[in-house]
């Protein structure tokens, strides 16, 4: 008669895998699912390994879209470490960010943003001419 009816530690420990399990398949759902993805360009301002107990790196990039105009800031983080190798190579050029939007991450530790930086590329300054002509003359007449 020992064998047969209710176990609460049984029904407890049930319960709390059950949640783990649950935690750990929505943890992997938003890490795996990107809510938007694209690119952002601009200058890459600082980008630093960081955490207590899980270190990523987290970067911000100013995007300035013409001289003399208040440059927004785009905060972001990446996971990789030949990513972040790049993007350390590029300080001072303008780059091109490509990322992947998560939403609903349940914690820092995998990053301080929902932008997930996966490649970057050098792009050329807006406004220059090629070979490093400066800016063209304004047309005649004006």
């Amino acid at each position: 008669m020992a064998g047969t009816g209710f176990r609460p530690l049984r029904w407890f420990a049930a319960v709390i895998a059950l949640v783990f399990l649950g935690c750990a398949a929505y943890t992997w759902f938003v890490l795996t699912w990107s809510f938007s993805a694209g690119e952002r360009a601009g200058y890459v301002q600082k980008l630093s390994r960081k955490g207590w107990l899980c270190k990523t790196w987290e970067g911000e990039m100013a995007l300035v879209s013409m001289p003399g105009t208040v440059a927004e800031k785009f905060p972001f983080t990446v996971r990789s470490d030949e990513v972040a190798r790049r993007i350390n190579d590029t300080i001072g050029a303008r780059v091109a960010l490509t990322y992947e939007q998560h939403v609903g991450i349940p914690t820092t530790c995998f990053g301080e943003t929902g932008y997930f930086v996966t490649a970057v590329k050098v792009v050329q300054e807006p406004g220059f001419l090629p070979g490093g002509g400066g800016v063209p003359p304004p047309a005649p007449g004006r």
